[in-house]
């Protein structure tokens, strides 16, 4: 096409654009949306303003009149849904789009403008049960109380109860219970509402074979292996979900989704299809993190998450810690894990792991390395426990003199998790012990050392208010402290035990006790933390807290102990994925050092 004439064509598009434009009138934003519900229910009003989608597109600011005549036609069904969840059967519901009733216009006449919208609800009486019957159930079926004669008679009820009714039978096995009749009548006169539903158990099943799709390198086998599906037993929903989160915690997988089969084999089988999409075999991550005291620390490892096809997870990782700390030189570390998921069982994770490293702190410079047996154990998605059997070599100076450290250790721990939420709990608990005996070789001691953290939450007011408490500690008997290795004492001070006192500030001083000129950790510890969260926003929170430490040798209360507290407020910004977390916090008593200190991180503090 010539030149001269594909501009002249260019141009006509141009014009024939403008004139449809202009045709079509200019687009102005809506003035206002009205929201009217004829009862004075603040409550209902509230939960049917949330419910609307015409009044979530008027906060996202949405003013295109196509979206908001979708959204007008679609806020029929999701307020009339909403009205039936709270027990009102016979509302009416009126959406006006400049005076004209949005579900009487026609796609096609859609309007090009929209000024003002109103919506008017009469939501009419809230309907009671006449009769609330469901059957058959198993014995021990627990139905909502609220699905009971006399009783608002909402949707949600119904269909909690229903779900109630078939997931008793699913727990004994008949996986193919259901809804055989259901007869729901609505008396409109007299505003109430009969419901008699009648269950289906079906027959009484067993797990059948586990059919694997979508595997690439992971054999079939070790699938079935990590899933521990119970094949031939009775069929438990319970055996189901955790068959699936076995595979998701593997890490090899990034979806995986587990069916019954439509179909029952004969006799009495169910097959299991599991569908499943393997991750990337690599991954890498760098980490940094800066402190006005501790300097700067960097962290990075590179992850294969399947190393020999088996799930098995390779690990090599590496710190530089401490980089221009004003009390202490650069810790270095370098380790490498591997671990392999269902061996012996399908919750049995055995790992082995070696690492170096050196630990220039203030009080000693060690040079150490490690190489031990790891296991893994989870009984219940709120109870785990780890042992371990490892051998470490350790040599350095502190203070006293020139320390040489060999020992053999098998540390046996237990983690039982019954909070709410992991990152920001409002009820629950959360306890973690760990006994760790230890042999030592050459001129050093033997003996055993205990640690434990213990957690308990307390929500007031639907959790706008939460008391949160922590008392942890540790102890070590039968090794003298000179003869314990230095990495297992322990220290009081910074944002894990004592805020607002400078890191691992408490010891123990040697020149009070030895007369030698020289720190070192205790071999007690006792700590704890109370802290009181209130929600301001729903975003936003502030926390008040208090914490105490005490440091000891031979007991927990005596001498030679010593202890330091700090006290601070602190900020929590909600991310949806936990909150960020700003605390300033200043020592108590008679520390001389009265800076203040601040913690920054993710998560709340415990």
């Amino acid at each position: 096409m010539p030149q001269a004439l594909l501009s002249d064509v260019r141009h006509l598009i141009g014009l024939a654009s403008l004139g449809a434009a202009l045709a079509a009138g200019p687009v102005t934003a809506l003035e206002r949306l009205e929201f009217t519900v004829a009862q004075d229910d603040k409550e209902l009003t509230e939960t049917l303003r949330n419910a609307s989608i015409l009044v979530t597109s008027e906060l996202e600011n949405q003013t295109d009149p196509q979206d908001l005549f979708a959204a007008a036609q679609a806020d029929y069904a999701q307020l009339l849904g909403t009205l039936y969840s709270a027990g009102h059967y016979s509302a009416t519901i009126r959406i006006l789009l400049d005076g004209r009733e949005a579900a009487n216009i026609a796609a096609l006449d859609a309007p090009r403008q929209i000024n003002v919208i109103e919506i008017v609800i009469d939501p009419g009486p809230s309907f009671r049960f006449s009769h609330a019957k469901i059957a058959p159930l198993t014995a021990g079926t627990e139905l909502p109380p609220e699905f009971a004669t006399g009783k608002i008679a909402s949707s949600v009820t119904i269909h909690e109860t229903t779900k109630a009714g078939v997931d008793g039978w699913r727990a004994l096995g008949h996986a193919k219970a259901d809804v055989a009749a259901q007869n729901i009548t609505v008396d409109h006169k007299s505003a109430e509402l009969s419901a008699r539903i009648n269950l289906a158990p079906g027959p009484k099943l067993r797990f059948g074979p586990l059919v694997v799709k979508g595997q690439k390198k992971m054999r079939i086998e070790r699938i079935r292996a990590i899933a521990g599906l119970p094949t031939g037993e009775t069929f438990d929903p319970k055996e189901l979900e955790l068959a699936a989160n076995r595979l998701r915690r593997t890490g090899v997988f990034e979806s995986v989704t587990l069916k019954e089969a439509d179909g029952i084999t004969p006799p009495n089988f169910l097959p299991i299809t599991a569908t499943i999409v393997e991750e990337k075999k690599r991954r890498y991550s760098l980490g940094s993190e800066i402190s006005s005291l501790d300097g700067i620390d960097m962290t990075g490892y590179w992850m294969h998450r399947n190393l020999l096809d088996d799930a098995e997870r390779l690990k090599v990782y590496g710190e530089m810690t401490n980089i221009g700390a004003q009390s202490s030189g650069i810790d270095y570390k370098l380790g490498v894990t591997l671990d392999r998921p269902a061996t012996f069982t399908p919750d049995t994770t055995l790992g082995i792991i070696s690492e170096v490293g050196l630990i220039n702190d203030s009080d000693y410079t060690e040079n150490f390395a490690t190489a031990g047996l790891t296991a893994t154990q989870i009984f219940s998605p709120k109870l785990t426990a780890h042992t371990s059997l490892t051998f470490k070599y350790s040599n350095g100076r502190d203070g006293v003199s020139d320390f040489q450290f060999r020992n053999l250790s098998i540390p046996v721990g237990v983690k039982w998790d019954r909070r709410d939420d992991q990152v920001s709990a409002t009820k629950g608990y959360y306890i973690n012990l760990e006994v760790k005996p230890f042999l030592s070789f050459d001129n050093t001691d033997s003996g055993v050392r205990l640690t434990w953290d213990a957690r308990n939450y307390k929500g007031f007011e639907s959790n706008n208010f939460v008391l949160a408490g922590r008392i942890q500690g540790g102890a070590i008997y039968g090794s003298r402290l000179l003869a314990t290795p230095r990495d297992e004492l322990f220290y009081s001070g910074g944002g894990g035990t004592v805020r607002g006192q400078p890191y691992q500030s408490l010891g123990i001083n040697l020149l009070e006790i030895f007369d030698r000129p020289s720190r070192i950790g205790g071999t007690f510890f006792i700590g704890s933390q109370v802290e009181a969260r209130v929600r301001i926003t729903e975003k936003m929170g502030v926390v008040g807290f208090f914490d105490y430490g005490q440091i000891a040798i031979n007991s927990f209360f005596n001498n030679f102990g010593k202890s330091h507290s700090g006290a601070g407020l602190g900020l929590r910004y909600d991310t949806g994925i936990g909150p960020i977390r700003l605390d300033v916090a200043k020592p108590i008593g008679d520390n001389k050092d009265k800076n203040v200190q601040i913690y920054v991180g993710l998560r709340q503090a415990f």
